[in-house]
């Protein structure tokens, strides 16, 4: 797992980071971690399978509609290209 060195940190923003861990119960790299992990990947984030089964459903599809695709889906396979 990567490690991350945060340099020239300001003595006050150190210190605050330790209260807010100890506020939440954890260490501060604890806290850094999870300070990283919201800003980074909120929960209001575009979730594509989440949103496509959205879509899916708007549209009526059902387990039916597609095993009828996959049924009539070719597959047989590509056949390789060739350079010559």
């Amino acid at each position: 797992m990567p490690a991350v060195t945060i340099r020239n940190l300001p003595d006050a923003t150190h210190r605050a980071l330790k209260v807010r861990a100890a506020q939440h119960g954890r260490s501060a790299e604890a806290e850094m971690r999870d300070i990283l992990e919201t800003a980074v990947r909120p929960d209001t984030r575009l979730r594509l399978g989440s949103a496509l089964a959205e879509r899916s459903r708007k549209l009526g599809l059902t387990n039916e509609d597609i095993a009828a695709l996959n049924q009539a889906r070719d597959k047989t396979p590509a056949k390789p290209m060739s350079f010559e």
